[in-house]
């Protein structure tokens, strides 16, 4: 059956809408690439405004590359505010994948026009203002999947040129999960400078 994405697109930003009746200003904070065992973990920050509210928006890995390397670019001119920081495996290996995150997720949004802050599945940041913690945030909120999209889709670009440097990995289709095919390519050849050193000891000696 073919998607409403119309009532889809009412259904994702009810929160979003009570907040903004309200006359607040909020971000939406979201993360691409915590599970892979190569590569950055990336950290979007993004302030939406009321309108125009962009059709489309929805968890990123529920959309094709195409939809969201489109609504990059449409999510990139209409916002308010918009950010993502990379963090490097050195990093993720140094202070573990979660604080990781939440460390890309704090500069993200240190320099937004706000005090409150929507983010998926995390509830403690340092952030200037207050959290707000939503489980599946970014299937449930607008400015939350809209700041899934950023993630995703600068951390698949960083994949791809990564796959032109490393090509026997093929990080252009797994992004750096631990596929089969990924995992026999690391047994075989062992890391890459962007492996997290951390998260390949079951497979390979580090």
């Amino acid at each position: 059956m073919k998607k409403d994405w119309n009532a889809r697109l009412q259904e994702i930003s009810r929160t979003d809408r009570e907040i903004w009746e309200t006359g607040r200003t909020f971000a939406g904070i979201d993360e691409a690439g915590r599970g892979p065992l190569c590569g950055p973990v990336a950290a979007a920050c993004v302030v939406m405004p009321k309108e125009p509210l962009l059709l489309y928006v929805e968890d990123s890995k529920k959309l094709t590359e195409k939809r969201r390397e489109a609504l990059y670019d449409q999510i990139l001119e209409t916002a308010v505010y918009a950010k993502v920081i990379l963090a490097s495996p050195e990093e993720i290996d140094r202070v573990n994948i979660l604080n990781a995150t939440k460390n890309a997720m704090a500069l993200a949004a240190k320099d937004a026009p706000c005090d409150l802050f929507l983010v998926d599945a995390i509830d403690r940041l340092d952030v200037p203002g207050e959290v707000r913690g939503i489980v599946h945030g970014d299937a449930l909120c607008y400015s939350i999947a809209a700041a899934s999209i950023l993630a995703k889709v600068t951390r698949d670009r960083l994949m791809r040129e990564l796959d032109a440097q490393y090509p026997q990995y093929g990080f252009a289709q797994n992004k750096g999960y631990g596929t089969a095919q990924h995992i026999a390519a690391l047994k075989a050849y062992g890391p890459c400078p962007a492996h997290r050193r951390s998260f390949i000891g079951h497979f390979v000696q580090v």
